[in-house]
């Protein structure tokens, strides 16, 4: 299961509004000082992927990952795209998110 929180759907209609609608692939990377983490890219699907339609948006995610890290949240916030699951992922080195008041101007 794959939920899009409000935030997160006023965004990608935001954003494909002016730019040609695309499936979104959730996926893990590495690439972070912040350790493994699941982040969002726009792609095709391919053999081996689940797709999921939320919202009127298509999230494709490899299948086994999508059985390891169900149910997945795609959300938005000051910091960004967040996509929550079940995973337990082992922190970086870095800090994190300092959005202070609750505000993110």
């Amino acid at each position: 299961m794959v939920t899009l929180t409000a935030p997160a759907k006023a965004q990608l209609d935001s954003y494909f509004e002016q730019n040609a609608k695309s499936a979104i692939r959730i996926f893990l990377t590495s690439s972070s000082c912040a350790g493994p983490r699941l982040t969002l890219a726009l792609d095709d699907a391919k053999d081996g992927d689940s797709v999921h339609t939320v919202d009127g948006y298509d999230f494709i995610v490899e299948s086994e990952l999508f059985t390891e890290a169900k149910p997945l949240t795609v959300d938005f916030s000051c910091s960004g795209f967040q996509v929550e699951s079940s995973l337990k992922l082992s922190g970086g080195s870095c800090g994190g998110c300092s959005c202070s008041g609750g505000s993110c101007s």
